[in-house]
């Protein structure tokens, strides 16, 4: 009887192979397997060897890095190559207040745990600190300034050492923030809390003393704490009492809050409970910001192998990018270029650009700590440098025609069109060296609803110039793609502002020449009859074909935009743009226009064009940027 190769997995497929190879049987020749009780075995067979055959493609999927989609496989296989998934990250505030006592103490403490309430999104949040803060009292008053508040509550957990092979020691939270975990090893002879050991992430350049403990994720996104085994890290006796302390988090959705209400504790010199005589008032330092959630599947599959490719060695651009998500997850995306590409080139230099999960940039406290972390995995003699994140803004003018008949309420379409918009923008150009491509905009535009009949698009890019207020001072800006001019020009908008010895709100605009190049001119509207002032000919120069504008030194005072900010906007040559490697994409769907157009030919109001209401796809000669 021959044999049936059998690989199938679908039922029927199974179904069919069983009925063919009985058939291949001399016993079963003529057999009518439709038609008599035996298909119903047949049936059962073909189930099994389903379910069977299913299970067992399964389990060897989730035996691999890149097929596994179970949590606890993606954490266990990444495990396998010293990676620790990033944790979910508390937002973090700094706050300051002033408390008054009638103790007689030298020092007052703030106790580790709830230190205030915060407002965020409609919703109290929780913020803890998770060990005391100690400040001298001067005449009645302790002052604790820019202390640190993370959003969550403080937990306090406790294991015996029993020494058993099998014990271990899961702390028993989810939503840890792993950044504010404290451990404390109490041995059999020790007093208070006992030593605090220090988090590692590897075993280099340990002994059989060091003081040392490493995380790492387990089931239902839990942690465990791993000891040394007396050869790297010290081994825990038998009797010891482990104190862990941290914060569980509720991440991403703490940030935003300044509003803080306090409701600490405070202690004197001898730990006696300390009532204020005053009411305390929360200075806000900086709002709460940069918490995270937990790391994503997708996330550890991508960086699991490049982070273990790195060797805890800061080389190329790809190792950069791995060690900067560990030590610094709020990173969204990473852009590195090296010196040698710079023009003119920077040799033994590194430039650092980081995109965060929240806002445009990373704030000066963060670079500190994050290029201090990075010297302990770069080579010597390269010189890392942070700066601030360069944003190329993609903006729309979209004019999205509807079928009337097919539409109930227009606002929920318009709604529907943002909402797609944003999730592609997510998904498919926000990123360093990301692409705008402009088909794939205007086909996301048309499917958003059957209700959809076409869409006019035109496209604007915008770069965000960070004024250094009343300063003389150059810039420069780099598009990065070939600007679109008429003759007669105004191709250069932005928005107001205001200059030193001058009086009125001033923009910039420009004046196109020969050879791709132009003039970048300073003019004002006149207040009488609104036409357009040139206060300054000649203030710098527009490269048309390089996409780059130079701003002569200028005294700027104030501007319209907040934080200092100058919007200008050009026109691209071509309406596909295209993110340099150090230039981060952002298709800005809040900025753009969106204008909801009834398509009445399409509906049956009317039966010609005529009195169809069309848009053009050329740009206007507006002054300013609106």
């Amino acid at each position: 009887m021959p044999f049936t190769k059998f690989t199938n997995l679908d039922f029927d497929q199974i179904r069919t192979s069983i009925k063919d190879y009985l058939r291949a049987n001399s016993n079963f020749t003529d057999f009518d397997f439709e038609g008599s009780n035996f298909s119903v075995l047949i049936d059962t067979l073909a189930y099994n060897t389903y379910i069977t055959a299913f299970n067992s493609n399964m389990i060897v999927n989730e035996s691999f890095l890149d097929s596994a989609t179970l949590r606890e496989n993606v954490v266990s296989l990444a495990r396998n190559i010293g990676y620790v998934p990033r944790s979910r990250s508390a937002a973090k505030a700094s706050v300051s207040f002033e408390v008054e006592t009638s103790a007689s103490t030298p020092t007052l403490t703030l106790e580790a745990g709830l230190v205030c309430v915060g407002a965020a999104n409609n919703t109290n949040y929780i913020f803890s600190i998770p060990e005391n803060i100690t400040t001298t009292v001067n005449s009645g008053k302790a002052t604790f300034s820019e202390i640190d508040i993370y959003q969550g509550t403080f937990v306090r957990n406790a294991f015996v050492v029993d020494g058993s092979l099998d014990q271990r020691f899961i702390l028993n939270n989810s939503f840890i923030d792993t950044s504010t975990i404290n451990v404390y090893v109490k041995g059999v002879s020790d007093t208070g809390l006992g030593n605090e050991y220090k988090l590692v992430d590897n075993i280099l350049n340990l002994n059989a003393s060091s003081e040392i403990y490493l995380i790492q994720e387990v089931q239902d996104e839990k942690y465990e704490l791993l000891f040394g085994d007396g050869y790297f890290g010290k081994k825990l006796e038998n009797g010891s009492v482990i104190t862990s302390t941290y914060i569980i988090t509720d991440g991403i959705e703490g940030n935003g809050a300044s509003n803080f209400a306090f409701s600490g504790r405070f202690l004197d010199s001898l730990n006696n409970v300390v009532v204020p005589t005053n009411s305390i008032t929360i200075t806000t330092n900086n709002k709460a910001s940069n918490g995270g959630d937990i790391e994503a599947i997708d996330s550890i599959k991508y960086f699991a192998p490049r982070l273990y490719s790195s060797q805890y060695r800061a080389v190329t651009a790809r190792d950069y990018e791995a060690i900067i998500q560990m030590i610094y997850p709020n990173t969204e995306s990473v852009s590195v270029v090296g010196g040698e590409e710079l023009d003119p080139p920077q040799f033994g230099n590194v430039l650092i650009s980081i995109k965060p999960k929240n806002g445009d940039f990373v704030s000066d406290f963060d670079k500190e700590t994050i290029a201090s972390k990075l010297k302990n995995y770069s080579l010597s003699g390269i010189n890392q440098q942070i700066i601030d994140l360069k944003v190329l803004y993609v903006e729309i003018d979209s004019a999205v025609y509807y079928n009337t008949s097919q539409v109930s309420n227009v606002n929920d379409l318009k709604t529907s069109v943002i909402d797609t918009l944003n999730t592609f923008a997510t998904s498919n150009i926000n990123k360093f060296g990301g692409r705008f491509k402009y088909s794939k905009v205007c086909q996301t535009i048309d499917n958003v609803n059957n209700a959809v009949t076409s869409n006019i698009t035109r496209v604007k890019i915008r770069r965000n110039l960070k004024a250094l207020i009343n300063q003389s001072t150059q810039y420069e800006l780099c598009f990065g793609n070939q600007f679109h001019y008429n003759t007669s020009g105004f191709n250069i908008k932005s928005t107001g502002f205001t200059l030193a010895g001058r009086t009125g709100t001033f923009y910039f605009t420009d004046v196109p020449g020969e050879n791709g190049m132009g003039v970048l001119s300073v003019v004002k509207e006149s207040t009488t009859d609104g036409s357009v002032i040139v206060e300054i000919k000649s203030a710098g120069t527009v490269d048309y074909t390089k996409g780059e504008i130079i701003i002569n030194t200028l005294n700027i005072t104030s501007t319209v935009k907040e934080n200092n900010i100058i919007e200008i906007q050009a026109f691209p040559e071509s309406n596909d743009v295209i993110g340099l490697k150090d230039l981060y994409l952002s298709f800005s769907v809040a900025d753009s226009k969106i204008n909801m157009l009834k398509d009445t030919i399409t509906s049956g109001e009317q039966i010609s064009g005529v009195g169809y209401k069309t848009t053009s796809s050329y740009l206007n000669g507006e002054l300013k940027r609106v």
